[in-house]
């Protein structure tokens, strides 16, 4: 089956020409969502990374949830902060609040010189579909 390229509704709005997910052979690579608001994208973002945290994993259970999947599907993210040395130990701990401590996906964080809209963070995931 030739890879299906996804457009939620209800999802954020992207902010550049992609999809919001794309899913091969069962295997489901979410884009990276920014803490933009889904039913208003000119409102500011939310104030403070923790806050951005939410917005994001928020945004990112939207387009699961629009696929039929939630967080126990996910199999690994990434995660893309601005001020990595400052918003580290507060990004992590809204991260950590949505997943059981026994089923945490594979993760990667690194530090970014900057993201789309001024973010001072970014996610992407990838999630597999049960067979």
């Amino acid at each position: 089956m030739p890879p299906q390229f996804l457009m939620i509704p209800g999802a954020p709005t992207p902010v550049a020409p992609f999809s919001h997910a794309v899913e091969a052979d069962g295997w489901v690579f979410i884009t990276g969502q920014m803490p933009t608001w889904p039913d208003d994208d000119s409102r500011p973002l939310p104030e403070g990374v923790e806050a951005q945290t939410r917005r994001v994993m928020d945004n990112l259970v939207i387009v699961l949830d629009g696929l039929g999947l939630d967080l126990s599907h996910v199999v690994q993210a990434r995660v893309y902060l601005t001020e990595f040395h400052r918003d580290y130990p507060a990004m992590n701990a809204a991260y950590a609040s949505y997943f059981p401590a026994d089923r945490r996906p594979a993760r990667t964080c690194v530090g970014v010189t900057g993201l789309a809209r001024e973010a001072l963070v970014e996610i992407d995931l990838v999630a597999r579909r049960p067979s």
